[in-house]
């Protein structure tokens, strides 16, 4: 095989650059070297924002059990039905070169390769998340990221933020419980942990959320085993996907869904577009509608990891988007920042191609960097014309309903519920995982400020006494003279 120029001529020496003579100076004339060079110096992609570091695979998702009569989404039409999928892993927080054992939500994000386009389902390996309104976000991860003057990681950030921002509770309560440290990305579950709205081929709605249950299990690092392994093998997680992949094996996930009834929307006991929110599986129970497996790892990291984009706003017909406010500013922020990342024509890229079209991409989008596709050819690219030009299907019309409102800012109603799930959760946590929950805590938010941690604790005496109190010895504060006056909030 002929090594090449990027244009396809052979190259007769890739050692040595043209000089004047044997010890002369390079010659600008050789364009391999500057070829090279210039690549080289391009190599490097701006770092995702969050989760900058992953793994992926891909594999398929095959429905077992019947859900037309919810959404009329062609891929789940039929029980035994595969949809090629790719699934990228990946740390919420850390940077590329964090390591895979790290104290940090998981991202699980999933691209179906759909016959009406590629369908994007990005979650995390949590039920919830810590905000519920994307103007707090570009805060809330600068408090997760370096501290503008020192570069160095800030536990002051980390908790001021958090602890006046009580809706948070739910989320750190998992985040340093042992679910923030899975063992590897084959021994966790993964949730759409917003809701999105269903559609049938009869134009009814039904409110759902999405649950992925690890066939081989829930299996989580101790705090000292997440360090250990940090230090000895920071790639761990990548290291097992592919390795277990490579040797034959499926990383498996069974897939459920909770539906809501369009109706209980607004009579139900709390908004259940709240992110901060889990809905109770005795008021919607899972419902099995797939199984979901990795098989195949990629041929080029950077192709279909790396330059892999997904976007909650790449929806399909019968998946609609849902009130959930979080959800809807994901919706601008995520394709806005795949242009800025890959630029404008990222979704021509191999991996994020929606190849199962088979070729009908017709949208009259033009021109750009990384053009691909041939450009669309000569199809008119405007509309309306008179030329023949593609025209709108309106059976993809999206459901309609009827919303009510002043127009203005307002805070999440139910405002003493930012307690109840958390401390519900705490509950049923056994004595000894309260007590690694209380000891991650106290590790942590030791470092923080004392006025900052005696602000925290207040929430999680909030959750339940027994957790605040608990977390507050630990940090060697007085209970009786932090949780004086504090009403625990009653359900």
């Amino acid at each position: 095989m002929s090594r090449t120029t990027a244009n396809g001529v052979p190259v007769d020496d890739d050692n040595n650059s043209i000089t004047v003579g044997p010890s002369g100076p390079i010659l600008i004339q050789d364009s391999n070297l500057i070829d090279k060079l210039a690549h080289f110096d391009r190599e490097r992609i701006p770092e995702r924002v969050v989760h900058a570091k992953g793994a992926g695979a891909h594999g398929y998702f095959e429905v077992t059990h019947d859900v037309a009569k919810f959404t009329k989404a062609k891929f789940l039409n039929k029980v035994g039905k595969r949809t090629p999928v790719f699934l990228r892993f990946s740390t919420v927080g850390g940077e590329k070169g964090s390591a895979d054992a790290d104290r940090d939500p998981r991202g699980f994000a999933l691209k179906f390769y759909t016959e009406d386009g590629n369908y994007d389902l990005v979650g995390n390996n949590t039920p919830v998340f810590f905000i519920r309104d994307p103007i707090k976000f570009p805060d809330f991860i600068h408090t997760q990221k370096r501290h503008p003057q020192t570069n160095l990681k800030d536990a002051d950030m980390f908790w001021d933020f958090l602890s006046l921002t009580p809706e948070s509770t739910h989320q750190v309560t998992i985040l340093f419980s042992d679910r923030g440290t899975p063992r590897t990305y084959r021994h966790m579950d993964g949730f759409s942990s917003h809701t999105f709205k269903w559609v049938n081929a009869e134009g009814k709605a039904c409110w759902v959320k999405y649950h992925f249950k690890s066939e081989a299990g829930i299996q989580c690092f101790t705090a000292e085993e997440a360090s250990k392994t940090s230090g000895t093998d920071p790639d761990h997680a990548t290291r097992d996907l592919f390795n277990h992949i490579s040797n034959g094996g499926e990383a498996r996930w069974k897939a459920f869904v909770q539906i809501m009834p369009f109706e209980d929307a607004v009579k139900y006991r709390f908004n259940p577009f709240d992110v901060t929110k889990v809905w109770p599986h005795k008021d919607y129970p899972l419902q099995q509608i797939g199984v979901l497996a990795l098989n195949r790892n990629p041929e080029n990291y950077f192709a279909e990891v790396e330059q892999s984009a997904f976007s909650p706003s790449h929806l399909v017909p019968g998946i609609e988007a849902s009130l959930d406010r979080m959800l809807q500013g994901r919706l601008f922020s995520y394709p806005d920042t795949h242009r800025h990342r890959l630029g404008v024509n990222y979704l021509q890229l191999p991996i994020n191609c929606p190849y199962a079209t088979k070729g009908k991409i017709r949208n009259g989008e033009r021109d750009g960097l990384m053009t691909l596709n041939g450009n669309q050819g000569a199809t008119p690219n405007y509309y309306p014309n008179s030329f023949g030009g593609p025209e709108p299907d309106p059976s993809t019309r999206i459901h309609g309903y009827e919303l009510n409102g002043i127009v203005g800012r307002y805070k999440y109603q139910h405002p003493n519920d930012d307690f109840e799930q958390p401390g519900n959760l705490y509950r049923l946590m056994t004595p000894d995982q309260k007590a690694r929950l209380v000891s991650n805590i106290v590790g942590h938010l030791g470092k923080a400020r004392k006025d900052i941690q005696e602000r925290q604790v207040v929430h999680f005496y909030k959750a339940d006494p027994d957790y605040g109190t608990r977390v507050a010895k630990g940090l060697g504060l007085d209970p009786s003279k932090v949780f004086a006056g504090v009403n625990r909030a009653k359900f």
